[in-house]
């Protein structure tokens, strides 16, 4: 007996030790990449601060980063290509005082922050880089997907300026809101024809990536889900519980123009929701319609007396166009 507990404890010790080991990493981590990216941004201060000196001929000048490069890999070794003294050069212009988060963030998401040339998308990047934990793949796909103007659009000017200082805030269903939604991800060539069932399963395929694109705070609960009422089945394409905001959020996807039908029975699962799904601690439910089109006319007026948090976006199956995202939020700011 005492050597069945000898064993167990023996095993138990090798656990804490491994958790102890692996803790002492990740702190170890933390610290070199901190060192590693404020060491990059003092690099590239150096280096413009000997640009703006003078202290090379002019025709010498234009080549200092391959001169830089080539004779700081043969001191130092690896790290000093002439990208990445680019990068560096680039960082400090970008951020002439060192950012907090400098040490929270590694150096591969500093780079992908770089090739933002708005100051504005640039901080909504960074706060919600850090705020959600986003891995530099994750970041790349949302810089990408031009997620700063899509959330943009829905606000006025100094909830705008607000979204770049402080990141998504999370207070209310219209938070939630993109236009449109992109699902480039589920790989659906632009003029091929789906049905809703294929959208759907698409979806769930790609169920990652639709949480990120759906934003923080989403966990998945059921597709498909049923409701009868008077002997009458329908059925919810898509339900999720958002952790921030405790609440359910149902989704129906159509692959036309959403019609004021849709809207109307998107009230009644969330009336149904309300009553017979929510617990005392969970608050009212959110509806969201995705459509591939939709008519702004119309879905004013049939969301026109209806008290439920109900919202109609758009989804595309492609990357928007950069400039045009662009040109709408610059017209908001200017407004």
């Amino acid at each position: 007996m005492k050597i069945i507990d000898t064993k167990k404890e023996y095993n138990s010790l090798i656990i804490d030790i491994g958790k102890l080991l692996e803790q002492g990493r990740r702190q170890a981590f933390k610290t070199i990449n901190s060192i590693l990216v404020k060491s990059y941004w003092s690099i590239g201060k150096k280096i413009i601060e000997f640009e703006q000196d003078g202290k090379m001929r002019a025709e010498y000048g234009k080549k200092l980063l391959s001169y830089l490069s080539k004779d700081l890999k043969q001191a130092y070794g690896k790290g000093f290509s002439i990208s990445n003294l680019q990068y560096m050069r680039l960082f400090y212009i970008s951020y002439p005082d060192l950012p907090d988060a400098s040490g929270k963030l590694t150096w591969s998401h500093i780079v992908e922050l770089l090739g933002v040339s708005d100051n504005l998308a640039r901080g909504f990047y960074e706060k919600q880089c850090i705020k959600e934990k986003w891995s530099t793949r994750e970041l790349n796909r949302q810089i990408n997907s031009m997620l700063f103007e899509r959330i943009a659009l829905s606000k006025d000017k100094n909830s705008i300026l607000k979204l770049a200082e402080k990141g998504q805030i999370l207070e209310k269903g219209h938070d939630l809101l993109k236009e449109p939604y992109i699902l480039e991800f589920l790989g659906i060539p632009e003029n091929n024809q789906y049905s809703e069932k294929e959208l759907e399963q698409k979806i769930i395929d790609n169920l990652q990536m639709f949480l990120l694109e759906l934003g923080k705070g989403f966990t998945f609960v059921k597709r498909q889900f049923r409701i009868t009422l008077d002997n009458e089945h329908y059925y919810v394409d898509l339900v999720f519980y958002h952790r921030i905001l405790k609440c359910f959020v149902l989704i129906d996807l159509k692959i036309g123009k959403v019609k004021h039908t849709d809207i109307g029975q998107m009230n009644m699962y969330l009336n149904y929701f309300k009553a017979e799904e929510g617990s005392v601690e969970d608050n009212e439910p959110i509806g969201l319609i995705l459509s591939a089109e939709k008519n702004d006319i119309v879905v004013k007026y049939a969301l026109g007396s209806i008290s439920n948090q109900l919202f109609v976006s758009k989804y595309q199956l492609y990357l928007p166009k950069k400039e045009d995202l662009e040109e709408e939020v610059r017209k908001l700011l200017e407004e």
